[in-house]
């Protein structure tokens, strides 16, 4: 991604080099700003990671397709805007009782305070609270690669989903970055990639 050991990211680009990073090998979301460069960025590498990155149908069926990387034990990443988490919340209040599995899941929710690109401004830190799983709030872009490690680290000791909040000042906003290692991401064993389903 970068041959540098610093570099000028903006948060989206810095939560998908923590992805990285901390070896996610499913990335899924549904595009909508102030969220959409995660994944877009990780689109973009996933040759050179062997990252699975797809965007899905809706935030559900994207929470739902972390949710099993997970449970298969691959590390999982889903991103999304905050009111596609109202959209993800049925699958997500019951994800916090079924647990992740041994892969780990982090979820990556980027609120949008004033409602610069979105209908309405919500605070997601509530669904948080009332699926009683961890949220992370960083406040750098530094942090914000870094908190992807250890979201995933918490998700895998507990087999719970662990929440980072983002919003849309972080996400756009650029900062000078120290990258860690970037080979261990863990790709998708090709018997469970989804074109095998079908």
């Amino acid at each position: 991604m970068y041959e540098h050991q610093r570099a000028l990211l903006s948060g989206n680009e810095a939560f998908a080099r923590g992805a990285i990073e901390a070896g996610i090998g499913v990335c899924t979301s549904y595009p909508g700003t102030p969220s959409t460069e995660i994944a877009e960025t990780l689109s973009r590498l996933s040759t050179e990671t062997g990252m699975y990155v797809e965007w899905s149908a809706n935030e559900k069926v994207a929470l739902e397709v972390a949710a099993g990387a997970s449970w298969m034990g691959v590390p999982a990443m889903c991103s999304m805007k905050s009111l596609g988490l109202n959209v993800a919340s049925d699958f997500l209040l019951n994800l916090n009782l079924s647990g992740t599995g041994p892969g780990g899941l982090v979820i990556v929710v980027c609120d949008d305070p004033r409602g610069h690109s979105s209908s309405n401004e919500q605070d997601s830190r509530f669904y948080a609270r009332a699926a009683q799983i961890p949220l992370l709030e960083p406040s750098t872009c530094q942090q914000a690669k870094d908190i992807v490690t250890y979201g995933l680290d918490l998700s895998r000791e507990f087999e719970i989903p662990v929440m980072i909040r983002s919003t849309t000042r972080l996400s756009h906003s650029r900062g000078v970055v120290e990258l860690g290692d970037a080979s261990s991401c863990s790709p998708v064993p090709s018997d469970v990639l989804p074109s095998r389903l079908y």
